[in-house]
């Protein structure tokens, strides 16, 4: 890298603010004016003041003409001195996204006869596009020319279908080479952008079933490699997108695997860890490298390591395709985990080469902030930066047909970015499902614009991981001993009861959200550990049969509950990961689902489909409004700490008149009084599902550790 010598600094801070350092042992630091000068033109700054910080005085000046910015301007001391005019803090006002917002279509756009270039750089002196021969090394650089809005365009004739480019962009005279942010392919590794003719990679829509409401949803999360690299999964490309996307996979003992399984479960949608491109596994050596995929590099580009070959840059592009056009075949749809909310490594990011220190948010002391734990925050509220995360979901909704985004850290971007989000994708498939982690997170924007759980009135339809659910039932996350009511502990019934009902307030003078599609009922996902090894930590002594009945009742409780079931992969055959509670680069061996289990304890995979088939057979556990939660639920509190509750008149939503749920998460038999009448039992302490296992009257007696759903069509 070339170093930059200059005596002294200086920096526009704002449109009409230029802030002068000059050092101690520069003069003292001392200069009684300055002077702005472009080309032959030069006037004098108005000085405002001065201060000292550390090794230098401070001077701050005021401009009065307008400057443009991209040129090149020179500050002149009274010594007769100068240095270039860099670019400051000013890119991080509102001026300046007033002056360079637009709309204009950036990356490349492909035909045979030409193939046209839009990079929006504004604060750039120059901008080359750089095109690389097939072997690697550079074969021409363009100039680009500088358009409205710091849009950098330049138009090449003939066909450039596989050539590999870059971006040289010149910012305070230094040069730096980019990837394209909006590039649509990518060599090994992200090292270049891709020239290719995404409508030879076409999809064909699907028609899938009508979802009308986020609670007719059920998830389940798994990964790519994780789904398939079993050695008794029956997939033949393991840890591939085609080994993903591998029908009627079977283990050694004939039972399905894979996503044939989990369709036959009774899911409604699948949903992946991030697979666009990421760092921390080498693509080209990608057999025994593990990630799941939250170092995100290029947002618009399938991952290289999960494909047969990630050094044909059409392949990973198909290949995706191909499994989600499956995952759509088998009636299901599909939700990608999105990283929007930092990047992999500000330095060396394609933002901070292109326009330095605009696509990430800084503190006071002009530091980079890092509400997100890996270093930088994205700044999702400036307006090229919302375009960006925008423009990049709607790629992903429209070029692959993805059904629905889990936004990584949502608590991270800005409350207008995602009622945006959500206001787009719904213009183009109106069951789209969004869904994030509304944290408070400790980045620099207001509270009330952070896209956090405690703003969720603020943005209706976009639901949120639930972690008071989460808490509540299985106990603490992050307190691996703690318990939850799920496993014994009665203190928590009145949580219980109030996660049960949506966390709508049915107990709670106010609920966590106004209404249950927000609501992401959950124990167990792919961070922190499996609820299996949390249970086996907490009951070290107990018989396996017991953690497997506690293990079970807390999974029945998720797909019971008000809002919206998610289910972690392999969660019902009680997936384990030998006690690592942060398995994101582990190996294979800790991270795959282990497809001997669920033929192990296929009574309980069993059980588990059978109570989806209960929550879909009947709206009562699908309500949309909290006015309806209200109105036909209610706990039944004369049972505690036996936590029971009653869907009532709820023929209008389903073939059943009445419902009743008890929960028993305790060691003793319990004996719940029946109202009156006839009642057919569909769930009890061995079996599940839709058909009467036997008829009760006057009272049902409730084995430890058990759930039971009884049923009456009429009154």
């Amino acid at each position: 890298m070339i170093k930059i010598e200059r005596d002294f600094e200086a920096y526009l801070d704002e449109i009409s603010l230029i802030t002068i350092l000059l050092p101690y042992d520069y003069y003292e630091g001392k200069s009684a004016a300055f002077f702005i000068q472009k080309d032959q033109e030069r006037v004098q700054l108005e000085l405002l003041g001065s201060e000292l910080i550390e090794e230098y005085v401070k001077y701050s000046c005021r401009l009065e003409q307008s400057i443009d910015i991209g040129s090149e301007y020179w500050i002149e001391d009274e010594h007769g001195n100068k240095t270039d005019l860099q670019i400051g803090a000013v890119i991080r006002t509102e001026a300046f996204d007033e002056l360079f917002y637009t709309e204009c279509k950036l990356g490349f756009t492909y035909a045979k006869a030409k193939t046209s270039f839009a990079l929006w750089a504004p604060t750039a002196g120059k901008v080359k596009l750089r095109l690389y021969n097939d072997d690697g090394s550079e074969s021409q650089e363009e100039l680009m020319n500088r358009g409205d809005k710091g849009v950098w365009e330049l138009t090449i004739d003939g066909d450039l279908e596989g050539r590999k480019y870059t971006y040289l962009v010149c910012v305070n005279l230094r040069w730096q080479e980019a990837v394209d942010p909006y590039a649509a392919a990518l060599t090994p590794n992200g090292e270049h952008g891709v020239i290719v003719d995404l409508k030879k990679t076409a999809m064909t829509k699907r028609e899938l079933p009508a979802l009308s409401s986020h609670v007719d949803a059920i998830i389940y999360e798994t990964h790519i490699r994780d789904l398939t690299i079993h050695h008794d999964s029956g997939v033949n490309q393991k840890g591939l997108y085609n080994g993903a996307g591998e029908l009627n996979t079977k283990n050694s003992g004939g039972g399905l695997t894979g996503l044939s399984y989990a369709a036959d479960l009774g899911v409604t949608h699948i949903q992946f860890l991030p697979f666009h491109d990421f760092a921390g596994v080498d693509e080209v050596k990608s057999n025994n490298e593990y990630n799941w995929g939250y170092n995100p590099l290029h947002f618009n580009v399938p991952d290289g390591s999960y494909s047969t070959d990630p050094r044909d840059p059409y392949a990973r592009i198909k290949e995706l395709k191909e499994l989600i056009s499956t995952v759509h075949s088998l009636g299901l749809r599909v939700i990608t985990d999105v990283v929007y909310n930092h990047v992999y490594e500000r330095e060396s990011s394609a933002f901070e080469k292109i326009v330095p220190g605009y696509f990430f948010r800084h503190d006071a002391f002009g530091m980079p902030s890092n509400g997100t734990g890996v270093g930088n925050d994205i700044a999702s509220e400036r307006k090229m930066a919302r375009k960006f995360i925008i423009d990049s979901v709607l790629f992903w909704q429209k070029e692959y047909h993805v059904d629905g985004f889990r936004f990584d850290l949502m608590g991270i971007l800005d409350v207008k970015t995602m009622n945006l989000i959500r206001e787009k994708t719904a213009e183009n498939d109106s069951s789209v499902l969004l869904l994030g982690e509304g944290w408070e997170l400790n980045t620099p924007i207001p509270a009330e614009k952070k896209a956090s759980m405690r703003n969720q009135s603020k943005m209706p339809g976009i639901a949120h991981f639930n972690d008071r659910f989460r808490d509540r039932i299985k106990g603490s996350t992050f307190h691996l001993y703690d318990k939850g009511f799920a496993l014994g502990n009665a203190g928590y019934y009145h949580d219980a009861a109030e996660v049960i009902g949506g966390s709508i307030g049915m107990l709670d003078e106010k609920g966590l959200f106004l209404s249950p599609e927000q609501s992401i009922n959950y124990v167990e996902a792919h961070d922190n550990h499996t609820l299996w090894d949390k249970i086996t930590a907490c009951f070290p002594d107990e018989d396996v049969h017991k953690l497997m009945l506690r293990h079970r009742l807390s999974t029945v409780m998720t797909i019971l509950a008000q809002g919206v079931p998610f289910l972690h992969s392999g969660q019902e055959f009680f997936r384990t990961k030998q006690g690592v509670g942060n398995s994101y680069r582990s190996s294979n061996e800790i991270n795959q689902m282990d497809w001997s289990r669920k033929e192990k304890y296929v009574d309980h995979v069993d059980y588990i489909k059978g109570i989806l088939s209960i929550r879909k057979k009947h709206g009562a556990f699908r309500f949309r409004e909290a006015e309806r939660i209200r109105k036909h639920l209610r706990i039944l509190e004369e049972r505690k700490p036996v936590l029971g509750f009653a869907l009532q008149e709820v023929k209008e939503f389903g073939s059943w008149n009445q419902i009743l749920v008890f929960i028993n998460p305790f060691h003793d038999v319990c004996i719940a009084d029946l109202p009156a009448g006839r009642w057919s039992v569909i769930a009890n302490d061995q079996y599940a599902g839709i058909n009467e296992l036997e008829a009760v009257s006057k009272n049902m007696i409730l084995k430890p550790i058990s759930t039971y759903v009884l049923i009456q069509e009429e009154i």
